[in-house]
């Protein structure tokens, strides 16, 4: 095992032996470079000669960009060529940090300073890089690309659950089923609000969420929470956890690493940008700890994608600091908010004859369950006959309001019911 991965493996031991014991073979073995090309670069920063970085610079010590592309940025040159820290643009990570708490305010222990990955897809990939080996635990249905990133790409398994039970109630038994099965270690991932579902539990339900995992931690398991918290913020009723539930998390137990995955991707309408973060917090956490669990963050991102663009990092940085940001995102919520609830008044007009919507109260997404129709014959009618595409997920519709104008909802929805009418229609004739 590489020096700098066995000084941190000792850091983290030292100061928090069950977070060491949660880190899979590849955690414990990666590290970032204390003596390489980004450290020793960073010391010679400033230097009359610098010849360390691999980039090139002009005679004057600007970046040797394209004129015919840096002509059109509105940033300076050494905030949008130059490489970005492994571990993202230190300015934005105390930003970042500053708004979880802020839009976070239960958090009252310390929490680590964010890590920068390339979108929320990268921060997940992180995760299952440090601590994931055998399975994780996730509610279905969920995000598809899951599977990409945990079975092919960590060859780990998924162990499912319903998110919701039979009668539509946030399945509560079945998590704490699956955190109290066999094994002291578990890995849990929990996104809310829900992609594809668009649910975020209720106060309620989020402190029985919190209860069960406390509980389990008590009776022993080490347990990694994993927040995806790609649409954080878009919750449109009231008595809706408005946190994330690693506010709670990040204080709960000593068996307990909560990990917080969010991002600009979707929560800052910055989708093309590919900035997101992973922060760490549990139960006394501390600097040195978060430190070491930093540096073996930025290992990963190291190796994998080197860094995340600087330029987008650059430009969210200013947007972050301007006062009229928050007015903006606010403008941008109402009008999602207006889509959600011209959606609730077109459902009031169909019966539940051909489908049922699950329960939804937040993010970009809500889902039909079909009643014995097949969502595959609805996708490819709707895209051949009415002009209209949604996604079909298995007996389910999901459809995203957040790329539908408010007009077109209306429509819709009517086309989704005559297009299941007639499919039924002709599931009876051939029966007869």
């Amino acid at each position: 095992m590489n020096k700098n991965a066995q000084e941190l493996n000792k850091i983290i031991k030292s100061e928090n032996e069950i977070i060491f014991s949660m880190l899979s073979k590849k955690g414990r073995e990666i590290y970032f470079p204390k003596n390489g090309l980004p450290v020793q670069g960073a010391e010679a920063k400033g230097k009359e000669i610098n010849a360390t970085i691999g980039i090139a610079l002009d005679e004057d010590g600007s970046p040797l960009a394209l004129d015919i592309i840096s002509k059109k940025i509105d940033v300076e040159k050494t905030n949008a060529f130059t490489y970005a820290s492994n571990y993202g643009k230190i300015e934005l990570r105390k930003k970042w940090k500053e708004m979880i708490i802020a839009k976070n305010p239960s958090i009252v222990n310390d929490i680590s300073l964010p890590i920068v990955t390339c979108g929320i897809t990268n921060g997940l990939s992180v995760l299952g890089y440090l601590f994931l080996e055998d399975e994780i635990i996730i509610p279905e249905p969920f995000w598809e690309n899951y599977q990409l990133l945990f079975i092919n790409g960590l060859e780990a398994r998924i162990k499912k659950f319903k998110l919701f039970t039979d009668s539509n109630e946030l399945n509560i038994a079945g998590l704490e089923k699956e955190l109290n099965s066999s094994g002291d270690k578990k890995v849990l991932l929990l996104n809310f609000p829900n992609n594809p579902t668009g649910y975020t539990p209720t106060e309620i339900e989020a402190n029985k969420i919190i209860e069960v995992i406390k509980n389990s931690a008590e009776s022993g398991k080490k347990i990694v929470v994993a927040n995806d918290d790609a649409y954080f913020g878009l919750v449109y009723e009231d008595g809706i956890y408005k946190e994330s539930l690693f506010s709670q998390l990040a204080k709960l137990h000593k068996n307990v690493l909560a990990v917080k995955i969010d991002g600009v991707t979707k929560e800052d309408y910055a989708w093309g940008f590919r900035v997101g973060f992973v922060t760490y917090g549990t139960k006394g956490g501390s600097e040195k700890l978060y430190t070491a669990l930093a540096d073996k963050t930025a290992g990963v991102v190291r190796g994998s994608i080197s860094n995340t663009s600087h330029l987008s990092q650059s430009l969210l940085l200013d947007a972050f600091n301007n006062p009229e940001y928050v007015i903006e995102k606010r403008e941008k919520y109402n009008l999602l908010k207006k889509r959600y609830n011209k959606i609730i008044e077109v459902l009031k007009k169909y019966d539940n004859k051909y489908f049922e919507p699950l329960p939804f109260n937040s993010g970009y997404f809500m889902c039909l369950k079909l009643h014995k129709l097949d969502a595959q014959k609805i996708r490819k009618k709707l895209l051949n006959e009415y002009d209209t595409g949604i996604v079909a997920i298995e007996d389910k519709l999901r459809i995203a309001f957040s790329s539908t104008p408010t007009p077109k909802i209306e429509k819709l929805f009517k086309n989704i019911y005559l297009t299941c009418e007639a499919i039924d229609e002709g599931n009876i004739e051939q029966s007869n």
